[in-house]
């Protein structure tokens, strides 16, 4: 999500029964990761590994969120299931067919789904479906060790912000936490792409930055919200630019980047995992 600071709409709040129905999602959009992933090996194509996306959620009765999705109606529509980011690929990297993986290769994975689709032929309606989003880095073979370092720091600076969450507690204490985490590595925390709310749309208010962005209004968490927390993490550099397709954005400094991503609900105490982690013993090694 761009990051927009000073601004905020209206934050939804998701019932109990909306909850569930996101939790059911979100595990199985972590089991369809977790196959993306275990198919992300040397010599695969980005267009293989997006028809393992796009075949996993529609056979568990999902629909992708990001294939055909538009920022805005003047937008180009995203053209995969997937966003396969790799190397100084930060977010939206396109899932072609002349896109090889290769060893050595960081690739970061991010997927989002609609559960349950909408049956056309009920006449009720059928059920509304509710979005949810992760997204995880996997090192491809012989990874440099700075490149595995880089991942797992921002899975860590990920976890690091999750032991926040709670009711009450201010949505930049988010980003603080990540940022207090990576900051004395010296990684570059992007700042012009955040984490956000998701349920009802793809993207919702509030925006979470992955640092203490201090333009940003003040915000509360409260039980019931769904926030996707994802930090994006250069080995170089902050700043980013954006591709010619009009979707990839890169880091500037053409420098390492991984992203992890998990959908959360909001409680009293802490929160609920919507989507699992995915098998980090495939994440890891990339086999």
């Amino acid at each position: 999500m761009y990051l927009v600071p000073g601004t905020i709409s209206m934050i939804t709040i998701k019932t109990s029964e909306e909850i569930e129905k996101m939790k059911r999602g979100g595990k199985i959009l972590s089991e369809v990761l977790s196959r993306v992933a275990k198919a992300c090996v040397a010599g695969a194509s980005t267009e293989e590994l997006d028809r393992i996306a796009k075949e996993g959620i529609e056979s568990a009765g999902g629909k992708p969120s990001f294939l055909h999705y538009q920022i805005s109606p003047e937008d180009p529509q995203y053209p995969s299931t997937v966003c396969i980011s790799i190397n100084d690929e930060v977010v939206h990297g396109l899932a072609t067919p002349n896109r090889i993986i290769k060893d050595g290769d960081l690739v970061g994975l991010d997927i989002g789904m609609w559960f349950p689709v909408k049956d056309p032929s009920d006449p009720t309606g059928g059920a509304d479906g509710l979005a949810t989003d992760m997204a995880a880095t996997v090192c491809v073979g012989n990874v440099s060790s700075e490149a595995r370092k880089l991942s797992e720091a921002t899975r860590e600076s990920l976890k690091r912000g999750l032991s926040v969450v709670k009711d009450g507690v201010w949505v930049h204490e988010i980003g603080k936490t990540i940022e207090e985490y990576l900051k004395p590595m010296k990684y570059g925390i992007i700042k012009d792409l955040c984490g956000h709310g998701v349920g009802h749309a793809v993207h919702e208010d509030p925006q979470i930055p992955n640092y203490h962005e201090r333009r940003a209004r003040p915000v509360k968490l409260k039980a019931g919200m769904c926030i996707a927390i994802e930090p994006m993490i250069a080995l170089g550099s902050w700043r980013v630019k954006q591709k010619d397709d009009g979707w990839t954005f890169v880091t500037a400094d053409g420098s390492l980047a991984a992203h992890w991503e998990v959908t959360i609900a909001v409680t009293k105490n802490g929160f609920e995992m919507i989507t699992p982690w995915p098998d980090i013993s495939v994440i890891s090694t990339g086999a």
